[in-house]
């Protein structure tokens, strides 16, 4: 059996490796984008760049990851220890209001998620809180204009979403209003970029939207 200080792989791919490694301040991922395809290689380190941004600005939040460091090509942060939504399965009122806080929290910290409809990016802590992981997609602009409005409502509707069917008992009539009412950048998604995400995706990368418990902290 390797020992705690040897890295353990959770994910290669064609945009590179992430590896879960020991360091005497306490474990680490390390998304490393040197062994990436020629081809996807920019999109790699513009995703890994996004990350970075995005834990920089949110730093000070304690359920997100901590940034360490990013060189241009190979990313450390922290580990949060947890299990996945789907496979905890909270079914808490206190929970889904804690979800609903943080993600306050990281719009007034200048961050949208833009993943939050992704279980597998939502963690159910040690201690019952939640924490919310892969921010690839996440932005983080100088400006907060109507644009990062519109967005940061759509995290606040995907994360209803999960609340619907965990806790649909918790609603209250303004989150049901909220998740039948998506922005027109969501509408706009579904009815056209959905599809070429889902085929490049599932397709062309095999990946999963629900992502299991190796791949969790990616």
């Amino acid at each position: 059996m390797a020992g705690q200080d040897t890295p353990r792989l959770l994910k290669r791919d064609l945009f590179g490796e992430v590896r879960l490694e020991q360091s005497p301040a306490g474990r680490r991922v390390v998304r490393d984008t040197r062994g990436a395809r020629w081809w996807t290689r920019r999109v790699a380190r513009m995703l890994a760049a996004r990350e970075a941004r995005s834990l920089e600005a949110a730093a000070g939040l304690e359920n997100v990851p901590r940034l360490l460091s990013w060189d241009g090509r190979v990313l450390e942060r922290t580990w949060l220890e947890g299990l996945p939504m789907q496979q905890a399965r909270p079914r808490e009122r206190t929970y889904f209001r804690d979800c609903l806080a943080l993600i306050r929290q990281l719009h007034a910290a200048g961050v949208v998620h833009n993943d939050c409809g992704k279980e597998a990016n939502w963690l159910v802590l040690a201690d019952g809180r939640p924490g919310l992981i892969d921010f690839q997609l996440a932005w983080a602009p100088r400006r907060r204009g109507r644009l990062f409005r519109l967005l940061g409502r759509e995290d606040l509707r995907h994360t209803l979403k999960h609340k619907r069917y965990y806790c649909p008992g918790a609603l209250s009539g303004r989150q049901r209003s909220l998740l039948e009412r998506p922005a027109w950048p969501s509408r706009l998604w579904m009815a056209t970029g959905k599809r070429v995400y889902l085929f490049v995706t599932r397709r062309v990368l095999g990946w999963s939207d629900r992502e299991g418990a190796s791949d969790r902290q990616l």
